[in-house]
């Protein structure tokens, strides 16, 4: 069984104002596979992660890891205790 491949997809589609149709147009997918990735309920291939980040000009690790990401208001503004 693969490993679950976290992703911050959908809050940057929402953040760059893309729609899913969009997105999988640009990349060569059907709309439902962009919802089932960022659901978590399938991973990316290399090649359509890469993709992925490509359209929005990221890094790829900016997108998915195998490790769960932090919320962005603690990347950014660091976590207050």
């Amino acid at each position: 069984m693969s490993e679950q491949v976290h992703n911050r997809l959908a809050v940057v589609r929402a953040e760059r104002k893309v729609s899913r149709q969009a997105l999988a147009e640009a990349v060569g997918v059907h709309y439902q596979t962009i919802g089932y990735i960022e659901r978590g309920q399938y991973n990316p291939s290399l090649d359509l992660a890469l993709k992925v980040a490509g359209f929005f000009g990221l890094p790829v690790e900016a997108l998915f890891s195998l490790e769960p990401f932090q919320p962005l208001t603690d990347e950014v503004y660091g976590r207050k205790q």
